[in-house]
């Protein structure tokens, strides 16, 4: 299973946690195991392979992250969405944005840029092309607006002179 897989099975999760009533660790707990993954992946080949542990790791920590910071997620959405109601946008957009501020915000380890090529990928698969336009906008104007630096940037900058 690539990252790619795992990141959008975070989505999955994330999408759901916004349906179900339940905390991040008690829907991680019921989904990613292999029975779970053998019944769903009969019918939907992202869950034909079980993510390995490294995998199981990243989606846990995108899903749990997510859930913990909901809220600050959903209020940079609503202040980057400039005439749009937090209520009126579409739900599988807001999973993923939220799935991608989320890793720009808190997981140094993966660019901006990657985080929102995956999160468009993603906004591509489910949705239709004005939603694409309309999540790149956001999630830029968000890695704009709040002056986020890239990790990788970081990891390159010349050491100061003493």
């Amino acid at each position: 299973m690539t990252r790619t897989a795992a990141r959008e099975i975070a989505v999955h999760l994330t999408f759901e946690l916004g349906f179900t009533g339940q905390t991040a660790r008690e829907l991680l707990e019921e989904a990613l195991n292999r029975k779970t993954f053998a019944q769903i992946g009969e019918e939907e080949p992202l869950y034909a392979e079980y993510p390995n542990e490294t995998q199981r790791f990243y989606i846990s920590r995108l899903v749990e992250g997510v859930y913990d910071h909901t809220p600050e997620l959903d209020d940079y959405i609503s202040k980057y969405t400039i005439g749009w109601k937090f209520s009126r946008l579409n739900r599988v957009a807001i999973a993923i944005m939220r799935v991608a501020m989320y890793e720009i915000l808190y997981m140094q380890d993966i660019p901006n840029a990657a985080a929102i090529n995956e999160a468009l990928e993603l906004v591509k698969h489910y949705e239709e092309p004005e939603v694409v336009s309309f999540v790149n906008g956001i999630l830029g104007s968000f890695v704009r607006g709040e002056h986020i630096p890239d990790p990788v940037n970081l990891n390159t900058q010349p050491e100061a002179q003493s």
